[in-house]
């Protein structure tokens, strides 16, 4: 039986699904959530990934995508903001190509089904029983079969193994893990609400040097995994809930990243 064609639909109707999903007027954001460059009026394909750098344009343009979604955007508080160097050449292939970006930051963190935290958590075997931390990031929460870690160092290598990146650990006790707490990205400024909170151990994607001390001092085990490595599935997630919606085509492309 033949697949059906893509539908088009327009631009407005691609963002207004996106905006009604992730609801970002709750959020106080690092730069804007939403459509960052218009390009075409009418959609079919939607190219998806974790950050809007040259590459995944490059991609997308190989894709013959009428617009990208990622999670980490173009224009952040505070960036210079001049139109030179690497900007003017990811602003320039979308132009030339007349594709729609589209970038959502802590609205796709803290979506409770499709965002990063619930899709890692989800992703990780981890089942959430209640938010912590500012804006209600952090999810705290346990094992979905109800079992437990055997130690920090058990933890790390089921991380690891999941997500396929290099866990740094700090922590390294013989106690049995229950509760878990976890943040993506660079979420380390959480460590002390997960503790709070009454964590046994946090996993976030980086690492700053105060945490390494917190960890040693209050017994409770930091698991750093890898800032893109711990963002891969909420927008992938994300864009194929919408494309489904919509009939749109999609292609989720990872671009690596050791970070």
């Amino acid at each position: 039986m033949p697949q059906s064609l893509p539908t088009e639909v327009s631009r407005e109707t691609l963002l207004s699904v996106l905006e009604a999903t992730l609801q970002q007027e709750r959020f106080k954001d690092y730069g804007p959530n939403g459509l960052q460059v218009e390009g075409k009026a009418t959609v079919r394909k939607l190219v998806s990934g974790v950050t809007a750098s040259r590459a995944l344009i490059e991609a997308a343009i190989l894709e013959d995508a009428d617009a990208i979604l990622v999670h980490h955007g173009l224009f952040w508080r505070g960036q210079d903001g001049r139109v030179t160097g690497w900007m003017k050449q990811r602003l320039a292939l979308l132009l030339a190509h007349d594709i729609n970006l589209f970038a959502y930051h802590l609205p796709l963190d803290a979506h409770p089904e499709l965002g990063n935290n619930a899709q890692l958590g989800r992703k990780l075997g981890l089942s959430a029983t209640k938010r912590f931390g500012e804006q209600d990031l952090g999810f705290l929460g346990e094992r979905a079969d109800g079992s437990q870690f055997e130690n920090p160092q058990a933890l790390a290598t089921h991380v690891e193994r999941v997500l396929s990146h290099t866990v740094t650990l700090v922590g390294t006790g013989r106690n049995a893990l229950k509760r878990i707490a976890w943040c993506s990205g660079g979420a380390q400024g959480y460590f002390e609400a997960a503790i709070a909170a009454g964590a046994q151990a946090f996993i976030t994607g980086e690492i700053s040097e105060p945490q390494a001390h917190y960890a040693r001092e209050c017994g409770v085990a930091y698991l750093a995994c890898g800032h893109h490595a711990s963002e891969r599935y909420g927008v992938a997630a994300l864009a194929a809930h919408v494309a489904a919606q919509l009939g749109l085509a999609h292609a989720f492309v990872d671009i690596d990243n050791p970070a």
